[in-house]
């Protein structure tokens, strides 16, 4: 049997990085990646294969940046070929990005199967490009892999039916059920992949990384940020507003600044980061070194999702830089917070000591990777039967 993972960003080599490990455990299945280069600075892409020590793709589209249409569009051109070429029984696409839904529509369009790794996640806000790229890869896979409960109530409440344990989390063991057989599409929760990897990374990246020491930092003497999104990056006077927030912090503040951010300040004339005292602004970190910059810090400043859970993995708490999120869990739980780009919420919140609670298994127990080859494997068999 042959997959295709298609990536693309930064968050999704992590999430492929489990998955692709475990299937390598079965002579059976021969897997592709396809990267489609949307992250395609080093620092957030090159970098990230070798920490993690993932083989490099067997197609890398370098596609690039762009407007969301354009870059969308060459990518379900260039994914198609490959497609074409390889006729995988089966393409794994992973979190919200534009890379996951040109992935799941050329597939799709040439009716190959498709499993979605991170189904289910809501923000309700459409003006988010990757609300929309989550609910039409939803509602393209055939396979939809939920992280937590909540997902799987967001798809129950659009209309899916096929729901597996109820919604509950399933054992990890494909070995402990006869194969299972259903009907299409399937929502099943698996718990989080990126869970699965925090577990195995973090004590690596504490012996590994000399990122404190390089930049002279102690542990909780600093904040941690990072901004990329449209919303934050777009508005000459949001981003001010931000950066002057962060200035004014107790603590200085840690910017790993993404190149999309850095592309962005180079339009506003008059605003550099090297204005602000208080941020001490620093190239994108690695897997490794960004672990260890979150697990140290006193509160993390975010609008990435990702960075959202690996705050709440490192039990540090988060100020998110969003009026909304579709990890509403970190926020029930009391390690988040929502602040949008308000430059007065920013500093209340930060200096407001967030009444953290103790950390619960809302993301699994680490063992997402296994359940979900579970079902790759349960497939397999389905086909040799058919």
């Amino acid at each position: 049997m042959n997959l295709a993972a298609i990536i693309g960003a930064r968050p999704q080599f992590i999430k492929a990085k489990p998955v692709t490990d475990e299937l390598k455990q079965f002579n059976a299945i021969k897997s592709i990646v396809i990267h489609t280069g949307q992250h395609y600075d080093y620092e957030m892409s090159k970098l990230f294969f070798d920490e993690l020590d993932i083989p490099a793709p067997d197609y890398h589209l370098k596609v690039g940046s762009g407007e969301h249409g354009l870059q969308t569009g060459k990518m379900l051109i260039r994914i198609e070929k490959v497609l074409q070429k390889e006729k995988p029984d089966l393409v794994l696409v992973f979190g919200d990005t534009n890379s996951t839904l040109a992935g799941a529509l050329a597939a799709a369009k040439l009716h190959i199967p498709v499993a979605h790794i991170e189904a289910g996640m809501r923000s309700f806000n459409k003006d988010m490009p990757e609300e929309i790229n989550r609910i039409l890869t939803n509602h393209i896979a055939d396979y939809l892999f939920c992280s937590t409960e909540t997902a799987v109530n967001n798809l129950k409440n659009e209309g899916f039916k096929n729901i597996i344990n109820n919604g509950k989390l399933i054992k990890a063991s494909f070995h402990q059920s006869p194969i299972i057989t259903h009907q299409l599409p399937i929502v099943v929760n698996v718990g989080d992949v990126m869970y699965d990897i925090w577990l195995s990374s973090i004590k690596i990246a504490k012996e590994e990384s000399r990122i404190l020491q390089t930049l002279g930092l102690k542990p909780k003497s600093y904040y941690l940020v990072t901004i990329h999104r449209p919303r934050n990056t777009d508005n000459y006077n949001t981003l001010k507003d931000i950066l002057e927030a962060l200035n004014e912090l107790d603590f200085p503040v840690v910017f790993p600044i993404h190149p999309r951010t850095k592309e962005r300040m180079k339009r506003y004339s008059n605003i550099t980061v090297e204005q602000f005292d208080n941020i001490l602004s620093i190239e994108p970190a690695g897997y490794l070194d960004m672990l260890v910059l979150e697990k140290n810090a006193r509160k993390i400043l975010t609008d990435s999702g990702g960075v959202q859970k690996e705050a709440y993995f490192s039990q540090v708490p988060c100020i998110t830089l969003r009026e909304e999120t579709e990890w509403v869990e970190t926020v029930k739980s009391g390690w988040n917070v929502l602040v949008g780009s308000d430059k007065k919420k920013i500093i209340e919140a930060t200096n407001y000591s967030i009444p953290t609670k103790d950390t619960n298994t809302f993301f699994g127990d680490g063992k997402s990777s296994k359940r979900i080859c579970r079902y790759i494997i349960d497939y397999v068999r389905q086909k040799a039967l058919d």
